[in-house]
């Protein structure tokens, strides 16, 4: 093994630096490994909490800690999120700046860093020791462009009037410092991603061409765009990397076999899987209605349900859903979604999850909760007409339980079931053929690749 090792020559080193996070670190790790697999070396950079979450090594991926978020606390430290950015910054930057220094006396040179764009000035330090940079955004092509033109109607020419906090995603937001300028703090922090992404050599998203098609097409009149997605393991797409079987990092401990044993007793299209990510929060009384629209359906349910969140179920729910439902803690959301069992998924619509849900060809019923996933919501039943998003109230935005139990019905049962279940089945397809040799993201990386080779 040691003569292989020796013997093997990477094409060139690349620096990869995502944000803290599950729905960050996943996509930019699964990156990550389609460039390795191509030739590149790649070392992993990230707070030291992600990495005590993963192996030594991923694959032939090394991990450096760039930041200990463990000394000051993390997200919970002083000053709550915005601290935990801050002191990222100052630190990370440091960091940063020492790790690609350093690699330039070895035998591979770190020749260019993709960065989380949650992390804008690591480009700063990546142009200022001469390598090239790229950007990975973790939310849609749509999202991105919806920013762009919010910072379009801020701009001082600009005579639009501001967009509401709803219009905007951010009802349900966590507080991130007191509010300056026209825009709270956190919309203030997202774009704040923009202030040197036109010196990017790319802009990276995990999607591909066909999915967002126009969008793609006006982002590139203003960035150097590059869909390199799905970012799933290579097992669920294309089967072109060795052993990919799961992305490598869990913020939460899975329940694994748990549901895949659970789910192997039911139906095909039986069951109605629900999840609403790492980070959504929903309130206990929209938990009651999704928790009596779930017992009230004629569906079996598979719940993921955070320890944190657990206390806002209905006090008698878990002793009434017997062999109806399971209830977990958190779940391989990969191999359940591509499990025959599933016929419907409810998601909070996060972009990694939407992405998962189309690549798996899973019809969906839609709850957005905040940001990006609104209009990942919007593309789930309008444009690409895969699932359905119930509608709230008007005044509170609570969403029945008859609401949801219809809107389930109606995506595994009936007339409009069976095109979504079509069109989901198209979308999976596409999706494949995305990365499959020759596909548009699989040339994309090919581009990137040659390009950092030759640099």
């Amino acid at each position: 093994m040691e003569e292989v090792q020796a013997s093997f020559s990477y094409k060139a080193h690349v620096l990869v630096l995502p944000f803290h996070g599950q729905g960050h670190m996943n996509p930019m790790l699964q990156f990550s490994k389609r460039l390795a697999s191509k030739g590149i070396k790649i070392t992993l950079a990230a707070t030291l909490s992600a990495t005590k979450n993963m192996p030594p090594q991923v694959g032939s991926i090394s991990l450096e800690p760039i930041y200990d978020d463990l000394t000051h606390g993390g997200l919970d430290g002083a000053d709550g999120l915005k601290g935990f950015i801050d002191r990222f910054q100052e630190i990370g930057s440091r960091n940063l700046r020492d790790l690609i220094t350093k690699s330039q006396s070895s035998k591979y040179p770190i020749k260019c860093l993709v960065y989380d764009a949650n992390l804008p000035w690591s480009l700063d330090v990546a142009l200022g020791l001469g390598i090239m940079g790229a950007g990975f955004f973790t939310q849609s092509c749509a999202t991105i462009a919806t920013y762009v033109d919010m910072i379009e109607e801020n701009s001082l020419e600009s005579k639009k009037p501001l967009r509401s906090l709803e219009e905007l995603g951010l009802v349900n937001m966590p507080d991130m410092g007191s509010s300056t300028g026209r825009y709270p703090s956190l919309m203030s922090f997202l774009l704040g991603h923009f202030d040197n992404i036109d010196k990017a050599d790319w802009v990276l998203f995990n999607s591909f061409d066909k999915l967002e098609e126009e969008v793609v097409k006006n982002l590139m009149k203003l960035y150097e765009v590059r869909t390199i997605g799905p970012t799933l393991p290579s097992m669920y797409l294309d089967k072109r990397i060795e052993d990919d079987k799961d992305y490598g990092f869990n913020l939460y401990q899975s329940t694994g076999d748990t549901c895949i044993n659970w789910l192997s007793t039911k139906e095909r299209g039986s069951v109605v899987y629900v999840s609403f990510g790492s980070a959504a929060r929903l309130s206990a009384e929209q938990m009651e209605e999704v928790a009596w629209a779930l017992n009230e359906s004629d569906a079996n349910f598979l719940w993921v349900v955070r320890t944190s969140e657990e206390n806002k179920l209905p006090s008698s729910f878990k002793e009434q859903i017997s062999e109806k439902g399971l209830m977990v803690t958190w779940s391989p959301q990969l191999e359940v979604l591509s499990h025959e069992a599933v016929g419907c998924f409810v998601t909070h619509c996060g972009w990694n999850s939407t992405v998962e849900g189309v690549s798996l060809g899973v019809p969906m019923v839609a709850m957005p909760q905040f940001l990006d996933q609104f209009s990942d919501a919007k593309f789930v039943e309008e444009v690409w007409e895969i699932g359905v998003r119930p509608k709230g109230d008007d005044s509170t935005g609570l969403v029945s339980r008859k609401t949801i139990a219809e809107c389930i019905k109606q995506v595994i049962q009936g007339e409009r079931g069976e095109k979504i279940k079509r069109n989901a089945s198209k979308w999976k397809q596409l999706a494949r053929v995305a990365l499959e040799e020759g596909g548009t993201s699989d040339r994309n990386i090919e581009e990137i690749v040659a390009k950092i080779v030759s640099n």
